[in-house]
């Protein structure tokens, strides 16, 4: 049960709790509001509590600092402007008191977990991060209609009910809030989400670990910190965490992410695997109306301008991303397919579809002759290396070496992931439809004058990646285009107690 969500986070300690004249168990605040139990404090040193409306017998969260007055201000604004918009998505300030000697902000109870809370267990499924951050953004759509912004997003402030509904909680009164700031933290939780990292940089400071990154400070994308994550919704979240790229409205992020939404609907967490089902159900999504002039309903038209939005956001909005819009900084040539539409599979492989390809400088085969069939047979435990060798540049013996694989028809392709028993190795993906030459176990490639040809076909460069610290990357596919063949071809190798060699433990290709 976590309600502490509220305020910015900070990576340090949090201001301490003035508590003289502080409330105490059973005491009934403003006649009406009685508190049962104190949950803990926020990190802008507010009290936490859980409590009862006597009046209309509902569980309350109430949320009170000290002192009130001017110091208060804020606080108190911010839930007054909240109170104003009913959205399912967004929590129901239910009153927002100011006695001087303590101000209080009492809002819907929401039974469940903070984002945060979630991911220390690990990543999210990739829908189950989608459907947080297609609700977030419907309940920030619905914000920057009226003209304000949120301003305080974080894994704190969404909290995930144990019926499956996202609330999104703690709105600040702050002039300096933008719209675009709302949005780059939109894609901030969907990278926790989907990485159980924070972008700190990006974001600002939380108790979730920093994202991933490398000697250069850059962040990595999802796709490399985690396997399983779609490649769209691996571009999304880097371009909206990209200050280079610009942000879509929320309706047109709605609409972008909506195109992850299962048959059926959102998945609800309150299931066996979910971790929620111990929780009793959240509040009722819209609260009751308190008076006409504190509250305003998002209408059927709202929803209609969202959906519309959407659609053509899907076609419009973050579309592409170049190389220098990266944040993981590696130098791609292509982004991901995305004319093609349709659900994303991996391709089953045998070991008949994956052949050894080396240059044409050297013939040397040893153990590498054999077992080229366990880069596709599901088992990461199995692995196929290369020869070892004195230096980096394979001792300067060949241009590199890789693996031909063959989808036995042109495919639209999402991805290629690669997994490695070792970190550190540079790797190019090539595709094409020219049906290579090919000789037996082994083919031999030629890479003269920038050319990559297995045989007489010539398989142009889709993308290059190096490791770095990474044993797991994934390549996006050629944009665009259905290919047959894909070589991932290895042009630096790592260093293993004193020796440079690679081993290659699954290839997974991801199509659509």
């Amino acid at each position: 049960m976590t309600q502490n969500g509220e305020g910015q986070e900070a990576s340090g300690a949090a201001p301490q709790v003035l508590t003289f004249g502080a409330p105490a168990v059973g005491e009934v605040l403003a006649e009406r509001y009685q508190l049962e139990e104190h949950i803990n404090n926020d990190s802008l040193g507010r009290q936490m509590w859980r409590g009862v409306d006597v009046i209309l017998r509902r569980p309350v969260a109430v949320v009170l600092r000290y002192p009130g007055g001017e110091s208060a201000s804020e606080m108190l604004s911010a839930a007054v402007a909240a109170s104003r918009i009913v959205h399912p998505h967004l929590v129901g300030v239910y009153d927002a008191i100011d006695e001087d000697d303590r101000a209080y902000v009492v809002r819907e109870w929401v039974d469940g977990s903070a984002l945060r809370d979630l991911v220390t267990d690990g990543p999210l499924d990739p829908d189950r991060a989608a459907t947080i951050a297609c609700a977030v953004a419907d309940a920030i759509a619905a914000i920057h209609a009226t003209g304000m912004a949120h301003g305080n997003i974080h894994p704190g402030t969404v909290l995930i009910a144990g019926d499956g509904r996202v609330v999104l909680t703690d709105a600040r009164a702050d002039e300096a809030t933008t719209p675009e700031a709302d949005l780059r933290a939109i894609g901030a939780l969907l990278y926790c989400a989907l990485t159980g990292h924070w972008p700190h940089a990006e974001a600002g400071p939380t108790s979730v670990p920093d994202g991933v990154r490398d000697s250069g400070g850059n962040l990595a994308a999802p796709r490399q910190v985690r396997g399983g994550v779609p490649s769209y919704l691996d571009e999304l979240t880097t371009n909206l965490l990209n200050p280079a790229q610009p942000v879509p409205s929320a309706e047109a992020l709605v609409g972008e992410l909506s195109r992850f939404e299962p048959a059926g609907g959102h998945p609800l967490f309150a299931n066996d695997e979910s971790g929620f089902h111990g929780f009793e159900s959240a509040a009722t999504a819209i609260v009751p109306p308190r008076s006409s002039s504190r509250k305003m309903v998002v209408g059927v038209a709202g929803l209609v301008v969202i959906a519309i939005a959407g659609v053509f956001g899907t076609t419009q909005v973050l579309s592409k991303h170049g190389q220098q819009g990266s944040p993981n900084g590696s130098q791609s040539s292509a982004s991901p397919s995305k004319a093609h539409k349709g659900p994303i599979t991996d391709l089953k492989l045998s070991p008949d579809q994956v052949h050894i390809l080396d240059d044409s400088n050297a013939r040397q085969h040893n153990e590498r002759d054999t077992g080229i069939g366990k880069i596709v047979d599901g088992d990461a435990a199995t692995t196929w290396h290369t020869d070892q060798y004195n230096s980096s540049d394979f001792g300067k013996l060949r241009s590199g070496i890789g693996v031909l694989v063959d989808l036995g028809a042109e495919k639209h392709v999402v991805s290629v992931k690669v997994q490695s028993s070792t970190p550190g190795a540079t790797l190019e993906l090539h595709a094409g439809s020219t049906t290579p030459t090919i000789a037996n176990t082994y083919t031999l490639v030629t890479t003269d004058n920038g050319t990559f040809k297995i045989g007489d076909a010539d398989l142009p460069l889709v993308g290059e990646v190096n490791q770095d610290a990474r044993s797991t990357v994934v390549l996006p596919g050629p944009p665009d285009k259905a290919v047959r063949y894909l070589a991932v071809w290895i042009t630096k190798l790592p260093e293993v107690s004193g020796y440079y060699q690679e081993g290659i433990q699954e290839v997974t290709v991801s199509v659509q």
